[in-house]
């Protein structure tokens, strides 16, 4: 696979998990690309912990409003019915429960779906933001990200990173495979037909539980 197909291929494969009328939160980088490919008749509420429910696409260029901007700084639209408020209320959402899906990028993830996103031990901290709260807080986890970070595995036995939240993650989806965190360890459902099973467990540290019922991975 190119290596510029690779995060639209993630991202149409996270959207499928989407459902009409969740509030979903998306996380900076991969995740966003997501509402560019929901299923006809999909919509979806994006909610961002910064203050805002009912987030649009990307305004055109030259068009940005300063009001409306997500979590991470970027410029977003409002949808007809968005809502904008304090932090304090955004992640009384957040923490009441009221985001179904959150989708998330990751620097490891580990079998019993233990998470590490948010810092590298002796280099710059970009801070941990709401992701603490989404993981815990959020019906569903969902992690896109990509197998390997300069060919090393990001999906461990155990995390190394100082963790963001333990045992919070429900289903991880790479170029490679879609993946299920369960009491037995990680389950590979869907498999990518550019790869084998080998090839997927070479780039994985966790031993994976290849699937009965193990299906092509269809973006």
């Amino acid at each position: 696979m190119e290596k510029e197909q690779i995060k639209p291929f993630i991202a149409k494969r996270a959207a499928k998990e989407l459902h009409d009328g969740d509030v979903v939160n998306l996380g900076i980088g991969l995740p966003t690309l997501i509402p560019n490919f929901l299923p006809e008749g999909v919509k979806v509420v994006l909610q961002s912990e910064n203050g805002m429910i009912g987030m649009g696409p990307t305004p055109e260029e030259g068009k940005e409003d300063p009001w409306f901007i997500n979590a991470g700084g970027g410029f977003v639209t409002p949808v007809e019915g968005a809502s904008t408020f304090d932090s304090a209320t955004s992640f009384g959402i957040i923490r009441g429960g009221h985001v179904d899906v959150s989708v998330l990028g990751a620097m490891q993830v580990d079998e019993e779906g233990d998470l590490a996103n948010w810092m590298i031990p002796g280099k710059k901290t970009p801070g941990m933001g709401g992701a603490m709260d989404l993981l815990v807080g959020a019906k569903k986890v969902i992690l896109a990200m990509e197998h390997t970070a300069k060919g090393n595995p990001k999906i461990l036995k155990k995390c190394t990173l100082p963790l963001t939240a333990k045992g919070q993650v429900n289903m991880i989806i790479t170029e490679m495979g879609v993946m299920e965190i369960t009491p037995k360890g990680i389950v590979l459902t869907e498999i990518n037909p550019e790869f084998t099973v080998e090839q997927v467990q070479a780039a994985t540290e966790a031993t994976l539980i290849v699937s009965p019922d193990l299906k092509p991975m269809n973006a």
